[in-house]
């Protein structure tokens, strides 16, 4: 057991030091949802009311109901680039050093997991932070209880990196299949616009937005921001998590998965 939590702490402590040394990261990744909350959502505004939907007891504005998918933005950009870190590890030796350790290789790429959404939802917290210094706040409670909500939804988007990367040959080749997934992933879910504006607008937009597992991570962080429980969006994320995490395993194990093909 002490074996499992030093390998832990020691994946976890260089992704954070990775993070320190990249401050631009940090930047980076609050000035994309920055520029929804504060450029787009003042367009969209007046064309985009929201009604009284759950989690929400009154009418909002279209900023309040953008924040939670703004999060989720994000969760999923870091994923991604915390998986692309792992091309370039693998490009240059390192990833080889890493899994030749006696621990099982599912653990190995967990704790990859866990230090990259630590990180994750690190950089969400700071932008709640920035979107109540501007007037879109949630209840403080909600705070708090969004934690678990983040953590699972974080583990999901970087479990699918994991899966892409591991299909992923060459470190250029990774940004192009980035924004293949990131923006399909991210315009055809609840994050910009509630399911029943997509089903005015297509029946066959609302499927897909509502079969995207993207859709229910952020329901539940939008539900746990409010203080309420989502049971149908955590079910489907946790499936989501299962789905993610064994394509991973698989993908990295070197008898069956791409990895394995490639070398």
């Amino acid at each position: 057991m002490n074996a499992y939590m030093t390998s832990l702490y020691a994946i976890s402590l260089r992704e954070a030091l990775r993070f320190v040394h990249q401050r631009e990261r940090f930047v980076a990744a609050l000035v994309r949802p920055l520029v929804w909350l504060l450029v787009f959502a003042a367009g969209f505004r007046a064309a985009l009311g929201i009604s009284i939907i759950a989690p929400y007891q009154t009418y909002i504005t279209y900023e309040t109901y953008i924040v939670p998918g703004l999060c989720g933005m994000i969760l999923l950009f870091n994923g991604m680039q915390s998986s692309l870190s792992l091309v370039y590890d693998r490009e240059m030796g390192s990833m080889k050093l890493l899994l030749t350790s006696p621990l099982p290789r599912w653990w190995l790429l967990f704790c990859k997991l866990v230090g990259s959404t630590l990180i994750s939802i690190l950089q969400a917290y700071a932008f709640l932070a920035i979107a109540a210094a501007f007037g879109v706040s949630a209840p403080v409670a909600g705070y708090l209880a969004v934690f678990p909500a983040f953590l699972i939804v974080g583990l999901m988007l970087g479990a699918l990196g994991l899966v892409l990367s591991s299909f992923v040959k060459q470190l250029e080749n990774f940004a192009g299949v980035m924004n293949f997934v990131i923006f399909p992933m991210f315009f055809l879910s609840s994050a910009l616009y509630p399911l029943w504006k997509m089903a005015e607008s297509s029946e066959l937009l609302y499927a897909i937005c509502a079969f995207n597992p993207f859709t229910h991570g952020i329901e539940l962080i939008r539900f746990a921001l409010y203080g309420q429980f989502n049971g149908e969006a955590l079910l489907w994320t946790l499936l989501a998590d299962g789905v993610f995490v064994a394509g991973a395993v698989w993908g990295y194990d070197p008898a069956r998965g791409m990895v394995g093909r490639k070398r």
